[in-house]
This record gives structure tokens, sequence and C-alpha cells, in this order.
């Protein structure tokens, strides 16, 4: 499976943008999210479709990301293990 191309992340150009405002992630590569300098958040693509592989307790948890609910879902579940949504 291979990390995700510019155009599959176009894709999830919505989720993209509401992880980006969530507090003490950085972004060094489009669609790769760190979590104070150590790897945190990035997403592959095959022919099944779109996942994103996400650090939950040290060990990456795979979630398929192809639907809005799928995407509603990982959101919901990074805001539980670290991020504060930004104000003003």
């Amino acid at each position: 499976m291979k990390h995700a191309g510019d155009d599959a992340l176009t894709t999830l150009a919505d989720l993209l943008d509401a992880i980006r405002d969530c507090e003490g992630l950085k972004e060094p590569k489009r669609g790769t999210f760190y979590r104070q300098s150590s790897g945190f958040l990035h997403f592959h693509e095959d022919a099944a479709g779109l996942f994103a592989d996400l650090k939950v307790d040290g060990e990456y948890q795979r979630f398929r990301v192809n639907t809005v609910a799928e995407r509603r879902a990982l959101l919901r579940r990074i805001v539980q293990i670290t991020c504060a949504p930004r104000h003003g």
C-alpha cells in the first residue's frame, strides 16, 4: 500500500483542513502530521480506497476514509486523542 499521492489527498481536502485546525499537530509534508516531533498520522491509497494510519497509544491503527462518515469518525478519534480546536 503506497502513501497517498496529491490526487488522493485532494479528495481529502476538507478532512485535512479540519485536522490542520487541531492544536499541537505539525504538517511538514502535505497529509503527514506529527505530534511532539513524532509521526502521528499519514494516508495511504490502494485499489481498496483511502486509509489513514493514526498513532493510538503508541501504535498505528488503520482507518478507512472513503466516505464522509468514515472521515468524521477519524476526526473524532483525532480530537479524542490530542486536539483542541483553535479559537479565533
